[in-house]
């Protein structure tokens, strides 16, 4: 598989078409159990307990419980794990990865004014990596379905004279032409052309807009590898105050960054009695920017001597998001008796223009019991509704791919809950922590994708002037993944196990 990063090309076109789709707004909906080592082990379940920077992500309101001002750092040593299943063929791939996922600060201002009922408040700094998009996944199997169909059934309808080159025009400057006036299908039928994949059934009419496959039907040993990069971080600056000795309330504004590289390339060859083409290498490249804005506001009450409540909501978040693509296409067939072999790299880069994502707004309800100094239990619960993603335009006019998308995402996605419950149990200086998170599905229908569950554990010891802590979290959720979205619609069983390593540093200040 080639390197994921965007080969240096001879052309930029400005296309005219889309290539998002549903996973793209999951992708940057959802976030991991990630954070600080003691959020990690508790599974997230922090909403009601606070004094912790990944907590502020949950409830703002956790600024508010820190008794002195902090510093801290968290690392992660990540890895994903997936097992493939595509017609009875099973094939692993997995992908690691280490990253700095949190560092913050916070700034405790206690009131002198003993009257007030006021006590303190604070002020936060606080970096997080909510989603970490190292993946790599390898798809192997013999189906009975052709990557041809993909480049045929966008040929069918278009004039050939769209497809065929000029006199001195070349392939990066048609392929160019047809980005900016006709779309990512006139692009991708233009490459099974210039592959031979298929040809005009009247090759003397400019104006044929019918085609036949030069792939004849039988089995395909198809290999499938998919390779992704980047993360989703949030910046918070945290307000939160404590009134009296039993409430506090918080407020974050957020700002958020997407960085997202993925490289797929699928190989297919046969020996079908008939077939022209014997083999097809088909290479996508996608590189994501992002930046988008939140807000949220929580609080947490004492309601009993060793009871908290907590209750949060997160606004959506509006992201504005650039896309960029490139592709390419080789072919092997026989013509005359020979082996003949096509290239058909372009060398340009699709730069899509910039849209709106609007993700969903989540609500988030928490509850804590303190055995006094020897441990505690958390709960989490949260509700967030899938089925208002929302992509729009920049200038929000109207344009029939998104609205149309808009209405599939109502159709396919629903509401979803989260439980999120831990458990901390103290020895002097020592905590030993464990969880366990659930996650629904998005999607209505659960063949597509089934819910998440996992569990944590961790521990961290208390040196008086700094704490160290360690976690471990792993989830499994397995789905059905579509090869392409026409044509070549078949699909693999893949299993994901996410193992996620900790170790944060936190300091007083």
């Amino acid at each position: 598989m080639k390197r994921i990063a965007l080969l240096i090309t001879l052309g930029i076109c400005f296309a005219t078409s889309q290539a998002q789709d549903i996973s793209d707004g999951l992708r940057y909906s959802s976030n991991q159990n990630l954070g600080t080592a003691r959020y990690t082990a508790l599974s997230g379940s922090m909403g009601a307990l606070g004094g912790d920077f990944s907590a502020i992500s949950s409830n703002p309101a956790s600024g508010a419980v820190f008794l002195t001002s902090t510093l801290s750092l968290s690392s992660a040593f990540n890895n994903i794990n997936n097992s493939s299943n595509y017609f009875n063929n099973e094939e692993e791939a997995s992908k690691t990865d280490f990253s700095l996922n949190q560092l913050g600060a916070i700034f405790v201002i206690n009131n002198a004014n003993e009257e007030s009922s006021f006590k303190k408040f604070t002020i936060g700094l606080n970096y997080n990596q909510s989603n970490n998009f190292e993946n790599q996944l390898f798809i192997a199997g013999t189906g009975n379905n052709t990557i041809g169909n993909f480049f045929l059934e966008q040929a069918q309808g278009m004039p050939l004279n769209l497809l065929d080159l000029r006199s001195g025009e070349t392939i990066t400057d048609l392929y160019q032409y047809l980005g900016e006036t006709e779309g990512s299908a006139a692009q991708n039928a233009f490459l099974g052309y210039q592959g031979f994949l298929f040809d005009p059934l009247d090759p003397g009419n400019p104006l044929n807009t019918e085609y036949i496959s030069n792939i004849a039907g039988g089995v395909f040993n198809q290999e499938y590898s998919y390779l992704s990069q980047g993360y989703n971080s949030k910046f918070t600056i945290n307000f939160a105050t404590q009134v009296t000795n039993n409430l506090y309330f918080g407020a974050n504004i957020n700002t958020h960054t997407i960085e997202y590289d993925q490289s797929t390339f699928l190989l297919e060859k046969n020996n079908n009695p008939g077939s022209i083409v014997r083999s097809v290498g088909f290479e996508n490249n996608l590189s994501v920017t992002g930046s988008g804005i939140s807000a949220q506001i929580g609080g947490i009450a004492k309601v009993a001597n060793n009871l908290r409540l907590g209750l949060s909501f997160d606004t959506p978040t509006w992201y504005q998001i650039a896309e960029e693509t490139t592709q390419s296409l080789k072919s092997s067939r026989v013509f005359e008796g020979k082996t003949l072999n096509e290239y058909i790299d372009p060398r340009v880069i699709n730069v899509y223009e910039d849209y709106n994502l609007k993700t969903p707004a989540k609500v988030t309800a928490s509850a804590a019991y303190i055995f006094g100094q020897s441990g505690l239990i958390s709960f989490d619960y949260s509700y967030k509704d899938y089925s208002s993603i929302k992509f729009s335009r920049l200038n929000n006019y109207y344009d029939p791919y998104f609205d149309m998308m808009n209405n599939n995402i109502k159709n396919t996605l629903k509401a979803a809950s989260k439980f999120n419950a831990g458990a901390e149990y103290r020895i002097n200086q020592l905590s030993l922590r464990g969880g366990f998170h659930y996650e629904e599905t998005p999607y209505k229908n659960s063949e597509v994708m089934g819910d998440l569950t996992g569990f944590s554990l961790g521990a961290g010891y208390n040196f008086g002037r700094f704490n160290a802590d360690i976690a471990y979290s792993r989830s499994e959720q397995e789905r059905n993944q579509q090869l392409y979205s026409i044509g070549l619609t078949d699909t693999a069983l893949i299993n994901s196990v996410y193992n996620n390593f900790i170790l944060s540093l936190s300091f007083n200040l």
